[in-house]
């Protein structure tokens, strides 16, 4: 049973009875006797047992074995969001006096993370370049974890993970990813060398933008201190959320084909129009990231940013983006809509540069036909061309 589509359908379900993995909701678990309840406490520290429901159930275990299949790790954690995921790893691989080196395309909230949190405790951070051939000269004496994002946010530059692994493994430094782009399905990074995969379940896994969640798959080495994190933090998701991941993960590859194909699609359209200087995008050909994507990925998403022409203002192409009709605007993606966002570049590689690039748009391409999804953004480009050489310099 290897082809992805068989192991989704079947993954996290029970072994007999119901197709279907029941929600299961509880907070007191009754045990037959004292010795019952005395062995699960005893046994629970070394092993997954029903115990009280702050430590699991049936449905939440499901999902936990379905994405360690999917990640193909050790074990899983589940967390209440993303943001909660990644911040329960580094506490639990790092203590005062470490240093954490992450990638400088990383997803904004980990940034506030360090400066505001883990700052108080002791740990420093500093970030390098995806772009640096030579990263490991970042590396101090007391780094003990390298986080990285591949492909990262927004500009989606992608790390060669198995070097990486390489470098830190020798000298004892935890090797962890956000694979939320990748979602277990298009990119593992775990079989590339990494010790720790986390991802925002609220995104592909999800799939239909109505649960937030965030999971950990952890090789043995790692798993049992992110596991105690989740403990003493008191971290934990509901059976309904946890259903519905496992809901969207019979789906998942079904969507992420759709969104990678319609996603290829307009990049290739948006490459060409003379509005747009660049975009980005691992999947498509002259990217510079494609050849490390070929390599290392099984597929892409439906994310792609795409930077303006700089002699277009970015007060009419705002103007134009309100407009659209099938692309909105909101935080997330992952989900069956289309979203854009502008990208602040001051959050990106192209920050403190002496010139700045063109407005930058971030777009996530949802499950709708293409064709409609490119006559709306044809739309938008069309208000754009109508510009005086005047108001385009403005």
């Amino acid at each position: 049973m290897s082809t992805r589509s068989t192991r989704l359908a079947r993954m996290g379900r029970p072994a007999s009875g119901w197709a279907n993995t029941p929600i299961v909701k509880g907070s007191t678990y009754l045990f037959d006797s004292l010795e019952h309840w005395r062995d699960a406490r005893r046994l629970r520290d070394t092993q997954r047992v029903l115990s009280y429901g702050a430590r699991g159930n049936e449905t939440l275990h499901a999902l936990e074995d379905a994405l360690t299949e999917l990640e193909g790790g050790f074990r899983s954690q589940l967390f209440p969001t993303g943001l909660a995921a990644i911040a329960a790893t580094l506490l639990a691989c790092l203590k005062a006096g470490d240093h954490v080196l992450i990638t400088e395309g990383v997803y904004e909230p980990v940034k506030r993370l360090c400066a505001t949190q883990l700052a108080n405790y002791g740990i420093s951070h500093s970030y390098f370049s995806a772009r640096d051939p030579h990263w490991e000269r970042h590396l101090r004496p007391e780094t003990r974890m390298v986080y990285a994002e591949s492909p990262g946010s927004l500009l989606y530059d992608m790390l060669d993970l198995p070097a990486m692994a390489r470098v830190c493994r020798p000298r004892g430094i935890v090797l962890c990813a956000d694979n939320t782009w990748g979602s277990g399905l298009a990119y593992q990074p775990l079989a590339l060398g990494c010790d720790i995969s986390v991802v925002a379940a609220t995104k592909y896994l999800g799939g239909h933008s109505d649960v937030m969640m965030g999971a950990v798959t952890a090789s043995q080495a790692y798993f049992e201190a992110i596991e105690n994190v989740s403990i003493n933090l008191g971290q934990t998701v509901s059976a309904d959320d946890a259903f519905l991941v496992l809901r969207g993960l019979r789906t998942l590859d079904l969507r992420m084909q759709r969104h990678a194909q319609s996603a290829l699609e307009i990049a290739r359209w948006l490459a060409g129009q003379p509005a747009v200087k660049t975009v980005f995008h691992p999947a498509l050909p002259g990217d510079p990231n494609h050849d490390l994507w070929r390599r290392d990925a099984q597929g892409g998403n439906g994310l792609l940013t795409i930077e303006f022409d700089p002699g277009l203002p970015g007060a009419a192409i705002e103007a134009a983006i309100d407009r659209l009709q099938l692309f909105g605007i909101g935080s997330s993606w992952g989900g069956y809509e289309s979203l854009v966002l502008p990208v602040d570049p001051a959050r990106t590689r192209y920050a403190g540069q002496a010139v700045a690039p063109g407005y930058l748009l971030r777009l996530h391409i949802g499950l709708e036909d293409p064709a409609d999804l490119t006559h709306d953004l044809d739309t938008l480009l069309k208000a754009l061309s109508t510009l005086s050489p005047q108001q385009a310099i403005a």
